[in-house]
């Protein structure tokens, strides 16, 4: 598997963690009283969002981007829902490398 698809895979599935501890771990704990959700989402994020700074190190390296441009990447990440923009940004710097 190419860094670049690997590293849209690992941004799919980071972002849908992010969302799921956001809207539904976090609530659960502040809302229900059960803190053990945010325990386990959490944990799995922070594993997949190492995994994700991994992945976008590797795609760096192979692609030859920027360091902007990989500081670009990492800071969308840090918004809940923004996995859909990455990965059309990650498609496009793609094409663009094409």
């Amino acid at each position: 598997m190419s860094e670049l698809r690997l590293l849209r895979s690992v941004v799919f599935v980071e972002g849908v963690s992010y969302l799921v501890l956001v809207f539904v771990a976090m609530p659960l704990k502040y809302f229900a009283g059960i803190p053990m959700a945010v325990r386990l989402v959490g944990g799995l994020h922070g594993f997949l969002f190492v995994s994700f700074l991994l992945a976008l190190f590797q795609a760096k390296l192979e692609q030859k981007w920027q360091v902007r441009e990989a500081l670009r990447l990492l800071g969308a990440s840090l918004i809940p829902g923004s996995l859909f923009w990455l990965d059309r940004r990650i498609r496009t710097l793609a094409q663009e490398a094409r």
